[in-house]
């Protein structure tokens, strides 16, 4: 099938050029006009944060829901004349900016508690209700636009909470993909040869986006889904494109014709290329097994992605190659030796026969060596990142130390309480004694009063830890309020109460995700192994890749949290500070990192069985 599909792509390439130009104009105007509005729907049904959630929305208090910000300034004085009458504007202004908005003024009675002692920091909690993500965005867009523009004597104003974070000066996509033309060139030599898998790739992501764009009118999809096809697109498409290409100079140096080298690669490298796609699939599409509606659409999205490269690199590019023929090296690096291509192949030849002869060695030294990056995945702590993680060059990241020195650490990440009250207003005296209990419970800040919706059947508390949001004293504290102190404190009354915030969210999706990790990590294992014993008819050699690239993604995993949860060399990546690890990484490191290395694994071990075969 393989040989009929390369020869006829090859001996029709225009058609086959002809036909891919016609299906991504085709696409990309499909997707402009009909494509659906994404969704960041981090909702987790059944979890006390989400019900508490559901109650905010049900009892009236539709702007506790959804995203929160502050206007955060600073000042010798807040009191200051022309210090208070700039914010008061700029809070006018903000609140038609940002409408619906409950913006609550430090100036008044209600946002007394949100000024410091000395009287120098102080914040107006900006309160913006639910709304879509293009909403969030364009309304955050104003805002610092209007916080740029504002000019307050003696006093500086920054915009604190993640919905008004600054979006990034670059693309990291367009990065990898500048790194890889790199790469490409130095190990083709050649500006042709690096071509060929840099378009076939960008082919095959083009023709994937607009068919996510499509696929989020039916299905739920994160607004960062369109990076992730990226990213994992770049990534499988230049690794599928430059190994048939490579086959294909191959061929050619070994005396065949154009056309009788497409084949032949094809053949060869573009079986590897449709199972090793196969298992990046089976590896994503484990991520349905999580059960989470976010998780589900950006499992399916990556996978078109995987998908459509794969397509491309068994159809697209052997018409491509009908086109330049023996001209691929053609284009070549000035000082570009073929004497030294065969000395660096006689390199590898030589590291190969070495770590062969001494097998045991090397199995104990690289495995010794993955074991011990391993190590600190022992440590991982779930959280969810903030603006404390940010760059100092972002205004959320400003506005975050400016909280922190004006109100403690805790400040940056309030809890919520939501209790609901059956009896009405009678039960009010209940909440108050939840509250007494709050205000002397070690390792908490401060605790405001009861809040009443209009009708009396609902109220809120804000709780502000005495640590900072991502401290593991904070995730130690939602647990003791929904063990302990809220349950003792409401016993024997009709009372209910829930926690809800940043961090209670962050406590209830890692729990979650941890519960449903061993079906997937099993599934995904288990699905693997099957492909690989039917491609490769053996039982040993699956188990060794199973087992080989389990220890990867430890190695992987331990090598984050060290970076990111330790702070290992965390400067050079132009990260604010170390904290836990977002709770969604694992599952999308494992899906990731498992489904490539496995495309490595199935790379060599082509090769190595087709020369086996022949020898």
């Amino acid at each position: 099938m393989l040989t009929r599909l390369a020869r006829g792509c090859y001996r029709h390439r225009r058609l086959v050029l002809a036909g891919w130009a016609a299906l991504l104009a085709g696409l990309l105007a499909l997707g402009s006009a009909y494509g659906g509005e994404f969704d960041n729907d981090t909702t987790l049904p059944g979890s006390e944060s989400q019900q508490a959630l559901d109650l905010l929305e049900a009892h009236d208090f539709p702007t506790h829901a959804g995203e929160s910000g502050q206007l955060v300034f600073t000042a010798a004085d807040i009191d200051d004349p022309a210090v208070h009458v700039g914010v008061r504007r700029l809070l006018v202004d903000l609140a038609d900016a940002l409408a619906p908005v409950e913006v609550v003024s430090p100036y008044g009675s209600a946002g007394s508690r949100f000024v410091n002692h000395g009287r120098t920091i102080a914040f107006a909690p900006l309160h913006m209700g639910d709304r879509s993500e293009a909403a969030y965005d364009e309304a955050a867009a104003r805002a610092r636009a209007l916080v740029a523009g504002a000019a307050i004597p003696g006093a500086r104003v920054e915009l604190g909470g993640t919905v008004f974070a600054e979006p990034p000066d670059f693309s990291s996509e367009t990065a990898g993909f500048l790194a890889a033309m790199v790469v490409l060139l130095v190990a083709f030599g050649s500006v042709l040869a690096m071509g060929l898998p840099l378009v076939t790739a960008a082919c095959g992501i083009l023709a994937a986006v607009p068919l996510v764009s499509l696929l989020v009118r039916v299905m739920g999809m994160p607004s960062y889904a369109v990076e992730a096809v990226a990213m994992i697109g770049i990534g499988v498409g230049i690794d599928y494109a430059l190994l048939v290409v490579t086959r294909y100079r191959e061929g050619l140096a070994g005396g065949r014709g154009p056309e009788d080298a497409t084949v032949g690669a094809v053949e060869t490298a573009g079986r590897a290329v449709l199972v090793a796609g196969s298992v990046v699939m089976i590896a994503v599409l484990g991520m349905l097994t999580v059960g989470l509606a976010m998780i589900r659409g950006l499992a399916v999205g990556i996978s078109l992605g995987v998908l459509t490269t794969m397509l491309a690199s068994v159809t697209l590019l052997p018409a491509l190659l009908g086109f330049v023929g023996t001209t691929v090296d053609r284009l070549a690096l000035p000082g570009r030796r073929r004497d030294r291509e065969a000395a660096r192949r006689e390199a590898w030849r030589r590291w190969s026969r070495r770590v062969q002869g001494r097998p045991r060695t090397a199995l104990v030294v690289a495995g010794g060596l993955l074991v011990v990056l391993a190590l600190p995945a022992t440590a991982l702590r779930h959280g969810f990142g903030d603006a404390g993680n940010r760059p100092a060059s972002d205004t959320t990241r400003r506005a975050y130390d400016l909280v922190a020195d004006g109100f403690g650490p805790g400040a940056n990440g309030p809890l919520l309480i939501v209790a609901e009250l059956p009896g009405g207003p009678m039960d009010f005296t209940v909440l108050m004694g939840l509250w007494d209990r709050l205000v002397a419970m070690e390792g908490l800040g401060v605790a405001t009063p009861p809040l009443l919706n209009d009708v009396g059947d609902a109220a809120v508390m804000r709780v502000f830890p005495g640590g900072s949001p991502q401290e593991a004293s904070t995730e130690e504290l939602v647990r003791r309020l929904r063990t302990e102190t809220i349950p003792e404190a409401l016993a024997g009354t009709t009372v209910t109460a829930r926690v809800t915030g940043a961090t209670a969210a962050a406590v209830d999706f890692g729990e979650f995700t941890a519960s449903r990790l061993p079906w997937f990590t099993g599934s995904v294992l288990v699905l693997s192994f099957l492909l690989l014993a039917a491609v490769f008819r053996s039982l040993l050699v699956p188990l060794k890749a199973v087992v080989l690239n389990l220890l990867a993604v430890g190695a992987c995993s331990g090598v984050v949290v060290a970076v990111f949860q330790w702070g290992w060399g965390l400067g050079l990546l132009g990260v604010g500070r170390p904290g836990p690890i977002d709770a969604w990484v694992p599952t999308m490191l494992f899906a990731v990192i498992f489904g490539l290395t496995m495309d490595y694994e199935v790379f060599l071990l082509t090769r190595i069985r087709e020369e086996y075969g022949r020898h």
